[in-house]
């Protein structure tokens, strides 16, 4: 969109831009400059016009904007990332975008969800303007017993991601959520479309919450316990969601790009930070409602966790779920 391309070159140029350059740079009219300009303050941002100097960018809004996350991205980058205001869910807003063939490594950001999903039907806290809520659109030619990792893989992803914008180094809680300080930060949703008669997935959809900018306040009180945000654990009072939905994509697009041959340098990663290692835990079977006490082990390279029972028994655990006695202390 012509407003996404007027906001990214404002945000990159940071003084005056003719709008004759950004009519060149984006390849529009000088009147869809202009009318991209009103855009963009409608939606709240600052911009200053000067005659015979152009548009200045003053502020932005706390909303997430293509253009935004975009100027931080490779030029051309944009033309796959689409930011609303509100949806329901962003994997259920990629699945309808299937029907128009969108290209792999196209993302969905939204500013708020009323209606995300998490693993085992659980609804994920989404409020407006304080995560980030992102799916990716995967298109691998690969196994299915491969794509049984991805969702492991998507956490080292994310690990990165987050500790490339902030500097913050987050503990992987197995199979796929974040946690700091022993509370969540992230959670991770991947489904899948397979054809049926050759057993081969034609889309993964990897949908991805991350608590950026949350306030004990924004959690329900049976999650203020349990949850925290990058924001709230590192003390500080705001943090630049641009900058981690934009690293976010990169790492997307880099694990995409290498999986599955780079497995033991994820592998690796996951195994350093992965906190339910060495650690008591319950292991909840959902088919059968049956919860056992045991001691996870180790990774294995499957990314599949061992687990000795208190019966002497030692199972690789594959699904269900983990949990750690004691993770908030």
């Amino acid at each position: 969109m012509t407003k996404d391309a007027v906001l990214k070159i404002l945000l990159r140029d940071k003084g005056f831009v003719s709008g004759e350059a950004m009519s060149i740079a984006a390849g529009v009219s000088r009147a869809a400059v202009n009318a991209a300009v009103k855009s963009l303050k409608a939606d709240g941002c600052v911009i200053e016009s000067v005659t015979n100097k152009g548009y200045r960018l003053i502020s932005c809004p706390d909303k997430l904007f293509a253009g935004d996350i975009c100027s931080y991205l490779d030029d051309g980058r944009e033309s796959s990332v689409i930011c609303l205001p509100t949806v329901d869910s962003t994997n259920n807003r990629m699945k309808e975008l299937l029907k128009d063939n969108p290209v792999a490594g196209t993302c969905i950001i939204a500013n708020e969800q009323t209606g995300g999903r998490g693993r085992m039907g659980r609804s994920f806290v989404s409020p407006s303007g304080t995560g980030i809520y992102l799916s990716y659109l995967m298109r691998p030619n690969t196994s299915l017993a491969d794509l049984s990792e991805i969702t492991c893989w998507t956490a080292v992803a994310v690990h990165n991601a987050i500790l490339n914008a902030y500097g913050i180094s987050t503990d992987i809680k197995w199979v796929n959520d974040l946690y700091l300080g022993g509370r969540k930060i992230t959670g991770i949703l991947t489904e899948l479309s397979i054809e049926g008669e050759v057993g081969i997935a034609t889309n993964v959809i990897i949908g991805i919450g991350v608590n950026v900018n949350h306030r004990p306040g924004d959690f329900p009180p049976e999650l203020a316990d349990i949850a925290t945000s990058i924001a709230s654990y590192s003390g500080q009072a705001h943090l630049n969601r641009a900058v981690l939905a934009a690293e976010m994509i990169k790492a997307l697009d880099k694990m995409s790009a290498e999986f599955p041959s780079a497995k033991s340098t994820y592998l690796d990663t996951y195994r350093a930070n992965c906190l339910t290692a060495d650690k008591d835990v319950d292991v909840i079977n959902y088919a059968t409602g049956d919860r056992r006490k045991g001691h996870a082990l180790a990774v294995n390279d499957d990314f599949t966790l061992s687990v000795r029972y208190e019966d002497g028994s030692v199972e690789d655990v594959r699904s269900g779920e983990v949990s750690v006695r004691n993770i908030n202390g």
